[in-house]
């Protein structure tokens, strides 16, 4: 079984962990639409891909 040597002080400890963190979604503008979305996905507002549509959306919920 492992069993640490020594005592890992506070400070050691938390600058081992200075790196675990959530990263901040990238999010860009549709160019149709200019609701903001993940880059390299359809839009869910307009249904565009790279300026082509690709799924029909309905007008009533807009």
């Amino acid at each position: 079984m492992a069993v640490p040597k020594s005592k890992v002080s506070k400070q050691r400890r938390n600058k081992r962990r200075t790196h675990y963190k959530l990263a901040a979604p990238n999010l860009v503008a549709c160019p149709k639409c200019h609701t903001l979305k993940p880059p390299h996905v359809v839009c869910m507002e307009c249904g565009t891909y790279d300026g082509k549509e690709v799924v029909k959306v309905d007008e009533a919920k807009s």
